[in-house]
């Protein structure tokens, strides 16, 4: 099933797309995960793909029906969201959640975008759960999470040590009925 794409306006007025990744796409994703991991904070990666891997990877969750998803701003991917299904079939009914944007994207409403474009996949995915994952300082994400619906379903203290200092990691859960 093909993934739709998305038409916004950013903050700032800026058109923003959200659509399915697709492989022309590499190395902008890894031009902007770099930027991101180099910030040091609320991503779980401590080095960018390789070209190679990317396209891989790429490829990998589109044969198996996941969401890979692109904002394109100003015709470059500055950011991604993606829902990894569960493959064991006791969890085909859950997904897991992962997003980041570049410095570039942030403070400028496509957080909201993102999540309501990953809920519509979701349901029509027909999925019954969604998970996530997120850092207790990222209190923006919290809020955006809380306001959709997310649930907090436990937390790992000082999971993570985050530029010095220990972060705790908030599970979260999305249920679709």
């Amino acid at each position: 099933m093909e993934q739709p794409t998305k038409i916004c306006k950013t903050k700032d007025g800026r058109s923003a797309t959200l659509r399915p990744v697709k492989e022309s796409d590499a190395k902008d994703i890894l031009a902007a995960v770099k930027s991101v991991i180099e910030s040091g904070v609320y991503i779980q990666k401590e080095r960018p793909k390789t070209l190679d891997e990317e396209i891989h990877f790429i490829r990998e969750m589109k044969e198996k029906d996941n969401m890979y998803m692109a904002v394109e701003l100003e015709g470059k991917a500055v950011g991604i969201a993606r829902v990894l299904r569960g493959e064991l079939e006791m969890k085909k009914h859950t997904g897991l959640f992962r997003t980041w944007l570049s410095s570039t994207a942030q403070g400028q409403g496509l957080g909201k975008e993102i999540l309501s474009y990953t809920l519509d996949w979701c349901r029509l995915h027909k999925l019954h759960k969604l998970c996530l994952t997120v850092f207790s300082s990222n209190e923006i994400a919290i809020k955006l999470y809380e306001k959709k619906g997310f649930t907090v379903e436990g937390i790992q203290k000082e999971q993570a040590l985050l530029n010095g200092q220990y972060e705790d990691e908030i599970h979260m859960g999305y249920f679709f009925n």
